[in-house]
Order: structure tokens, then sequence, then C-alpha cells
């Protein structure tokens, strides 16, 4: 039996500098509600072990030389999972803030009338 009824919502985590231990106890929450998980380059992956094992796990990080992810189609990815899996969970080294482009995510999300959380996260 599936579920039918999917309630889309992207949450904006901040993954901090780079020590799993300075997730926040919210941001650890998130994660184990994720249905999917959309990790930068600059993340941790020790972290997506706190997401459910059958929660799906793309990697969008942008660095030379590997392959990389405009911002358009992270943005696209977001919404398209959100509204087929439900809770998105948008992982982001240090704070989604602070030299990413969380307002961007943000403003994509609401301009489909996406509910987004944002959870800080110590800047890197």
């Amino acid at each position: 039996m599936t579920n039918t009824h999917i309630e889309p919502k992207i949450t904006l985590l901040g993954a901090g500098p780079g020590d799993p231990d300075l997730l926040t106890l919210k941001g650890l929450k998130a994660l184990q509600t994720a249905d999917v998980v959309l990790y930068d380059a600059l993340t941790n992956e020790a972290l997506l072990t706190h997401a459910p094992a059958e929660a799906i796990k793309v990697y969008v990080g942008k660095r030379s030389g590997e392959h990389s992810f405009a911002q358009d189609a992270i943005n696209k990815l977001m919404l398209d999972y959100a509204l087929n899996y439900g809770h998105v969970v948008r992982l982001k080294g240090g704070d989604p803030f602070v030299f990413g482009r969380g307002y961007e995510e943000l403003d994509y999300a609401d301009s489909y009338n996406i509910p987004v959380t944002v959870i800080p996260g110590i800047s890197s």
C-alpha cells in the first residue's frame, strides 16, 4: 500500500563547518524525517547516515573539475522531489545564508507555495 497523499516541504539545513557533532538537534531531527536529501560538496557525508535508509540522497555539489549542478537545476530538483516525495532536506555546508544561495532556494520554493523551514548552521 502506498501513501498517495504527499505533503511537500523543504528544509534548508546548515550542516556547519564539517564536524558532524556541530549539527544542531533540530537539524538532526530534520534529517531523520527526510524523504530526500540534496547535499553539497562542503557537507560531511557522515551526516547522511542520520537520514532514513530509504531516503533518496543526491549529491548536487559544485567544485572545480567535478560534476556540477547549476543553481537553476538544483532549484528544480528541490521542487520536483518535494512534490513527488514529500520532505526534502537541502543540506548545505556552513549556514545556508552565509556564502550559500539559501535566499534563492527559499524564494524559488516560495514561488510554488512549498513550505520552507530554515535551520541555520555554524558558518564555515
